[in-house]
């Protein structure tokens, strides 16, 4: 269905270069980016006394001897030996006993395995990341549906899709924190040299990226999970607050005691989607690839789905003289996402990822 190629054909150099001239997406000015990996990079502008002062010193310490000064070597942490340069331990709480863990956070904690099945080996997670992330059999059968050469993750979070992607990926987030507990997770996986993270803004990389000058698509696929409002965007009966792990489980049916039976939800509606309209949101993803994968709360509206995708043409002509385009209505799938017997979340896919509209893909 996908023709392979190698590499990110330069669009790893295309994102950098986006982003170092778009002040609004990364959380430091343009003359200070920051690299995940060494850390900011700073410049200042220096007078000429300030200059002369400088080579001065430096030919007076021409003339010594400098002792050798052994690097400073990186802690070891959660990650151990080896990969201290992916290690984000510190950075936010890694909890172990459930009398470590705040109480809004604690439904979540007794279901950290289905998150990461890898959680003990020191997966972390922000307060967000703990709500947000999605779990890891659900993020195996996305990843499994959108198999492709290339794929954006256009709110990365804590790494939870990213990792079960992991082939050729691009992954965006706006916060540094949750990106380096990514790369943290993701290196806990193995696959921490699959993943290009970038910090920024995915609606500026997009419109940056299609006013780029070469207009030959290197993406295949945008997976779309974007902020659902926080855990407010159900309403309704709350749950009791579990109090150990033995009163809720955790494996199989049992877990799904960590959330009681909700009764009926008002519906989800795209205009609650972050940062902007949902709607917008897809519309402007639609025009860097038809192929979209869009995550969204299992009480959304459908309606609003089905009115997103638009009449495309096919290749061939309707019969008649005038030989206009043949137009055919395009389909989206909806899945459902259950866990036990929790219906967790859908995955709505368009374009070539949509079941019986595999001939889209490359068009797309």
């Amino acid at each position: 269905m996908v023709k392979r190629r190698q590499g990110f054909s330069g669009l790893s150099a295309f994102v950098k270069k986006a982003f170092e001239q778009n002040e609004h997406t990364v959380d430091t000015p343009p003359d200070d980016p920051v690299s995940l990996d060494n850390g900011p990079s700073t410049s200042a502008v220096t007078s000429q006394a300030d200059t002369s002062r400088k080579a001065s010193q430096l030919e007076q310490n021409d003339q010594q001897t400098s002792p050798d000064y052994p690097s400073k070597k990186r802690k070891i942490g959660l990650l151990g030996s080896g990969l201290e340069k992916y290690d984000a331990t510190g950075l936010v709480p890694f909890y172990t006993d459930p009398s470590e863990v705040p109480e809004r956070l604690s439904k979540y904690f007794f279901q950290r395995t289905r998150y990461f099945s890898l959680y003990a080996e020191g997966c972390l997670l922000d307060s967000e990341g703990w709500y947000s992330v999605t779990p890891e059999l659900i993020a195996n059968q996305i990843a499994e549906r959108c198999r492709c050469m290339t794929i954006l993750d256009a709110f990365c979070g804590v790494g939870g899709n990213a990792i079960a992607f992991a082939k050729t990926f691009i992954a965006i987030d706006t916060s540094p924190i949750r990106l380096a507990l990514a790369r943290h997770n993701a290196a806990i996986y193995g696959v921490e040299d699959r993943i290009e993270f970038i910090l920024g803004d995915y609606i500026s990389f997009a419109r940056s990226y299609l006013t780029r000058p070469s207009r030959r698509r290197n993406i295949d696929v945008v997976f779309l999970s974007p902020p659902w409002g926080g855990p407010e965007y159900l309403t309704g009966v709350q749950p009791t607050k579990p109090t150990s792990e033995t009163d809720i489980g955790l494996q199989g049916s049992d877990a799904d005691r960590v959330e009681e039976q909700e009764e009926l939800h008002p519906e989800f509606t795209l205009s609650q989607i972050q940062p902007i309209h949902g709607a917008e949101l897809f519309h402007i993803s639609r025009q860097i690839t038809k192929n979209i994968a869009y995550f969204l709360p299992r009480n959304t509206n459908l309606n609003e789905i089905s009115s997103l995708v638009t009449h495309a043409q096919t290749g061939g002509f309707a019969s008649g003289k005038e030989k206009e385009p043949e137009v055919r209505q395009e389909r989206v799938e909806v899945e459902e996402e259950w866990m036990g017997s929790k219906l967790k979340a859908l995955t709505c896919y368009f374009g070539g990822l949509a079941s019986g509209q595999e001939d889209m893909f490359d068009d797309a």
